[in-house]
């Protein structure tokens, strides 16, 4: 059994989420950020799905998309907990998990062999010895693939188009991937357009 401590809320423009837990939907210049750089075998798994910010990116490039939540937020099928459930039908995993709930997200992406695994996450979520032990001297990232320009999550999609103040980073698990190389650090191309494509 792994002992797992809960991540505190980064102090950045996500504001609390006054009409359920931990609800940012991803703005959709970050999803074609990874798009530009990674590729997925087959259908795609999106277990944090929310509003389908996320799921409405991956399906117009084609993929076949599963969206599930927890919570129903008008997208996709909810009362569905990753963290618990066995369902594994979908060969790769991309997804904002909830940052409270990040590393039990990324536990239960290894119960499942996946190509892939995309999980969003802060650029921070690098550190701590107890993060260090718990995954990445199990199962280190393939790739991770840091923002450039700052991510900015508005509650309900709604407030400004500026940027956050916390960097992030796309965290890549690749079943196929060479071992020893270790774990690559890249960073995401400039999204030009990302305002537009918010």
């Amino acid at each position: 059994m792994v002992d797992i401590v809960k991540a505190p809320m980064p102090r950045t423009v996500r504001r609390a989420d006054v009409d359920g837990p931990d609800f940012f939907p991803t703005p959709a210049w970050a999803t074609k950020a990874l798009l530009a750089v990674e590729t997925f075998k087959g259908s795609i798994w999106e277990p944090a799905c929310g509003d389908g910010a996320m799921s409405k990116v991956l399906a117009e490039a084609g993929y076949l998309i599963v969206s599930t939540d927890l919570y129903y937020r008008g997208y996709g099928t909810h009362e569905i907990d990753f963290t618990k459930t066995d369902y594994a039908a979908c060969d790769n995993i991309v997804t904002n998990p909830p940052y409270n709930l990040a590393e039990e997200f990324i536990h239960a992406s290894f119960k499942h062999h996946y190509y892939k695994t995309a999980f969003l996450l802060r650029l921070s979520f690098l550190e701590s010895e107890g993060r260090k032990k718990r995954i990445y001297d199990v199962r280190p990232p393939s790739r991770v693939w840091v923002f450039s320009q700052r991510v900015t999550f508005r509650i309900n999609g709604n407030g400004a188009s500026s940027g956050g103040t916390t960097a992030y980073a796309w965290f890549i698990w690749d079943s196929e991937a060479d071992p020893k190389l270790g774990t690559q650090l890249k960073w995401l191309p400039l999204i030009e357009d990302r305002l537009q494509c918010a």
